[in-house]
């Protein structure tokens, strides 16, 4: 079977996200001040084969685990659809 896997890995909330604190502060400057505590992460989409949804899961969550995702710092979710 083949599966397509949507990820989302953002900064962990108790850590500060410089890269989105600028964006927001820049969000002044261009005269959004509305918007807020904006947090930066990634997306990542990838496809993958398994014999069944329990092991595509496994499958993804043993890349975010190893590779995709630094758990120091990071955290992720993921969704799964059979393709």
């Amino acid at each position: 079977m083949k599966f397509k896997a949507e990820i989302d890995i953002m900064p962990l909330k108790a850590l500060l996200d410089p890269q989105g604190k600028a964006v927001g502060h820049s969000m002044k400057n261009i005269g959004l001040s509305e918007i807020g505590n904006v947090r930066i992460g990634k997306h990542i989409s990838l496809e993958l084969e398994a014999t069944s949804k329990n092991e595509a899961e496994a499958k993804v969550e043993t890349a975010c685990k190893k590779l995709l995702a630094n758990q120091i710092m990071e955290s992720f979710e993921f969704s799964l659809i059979e393709l």
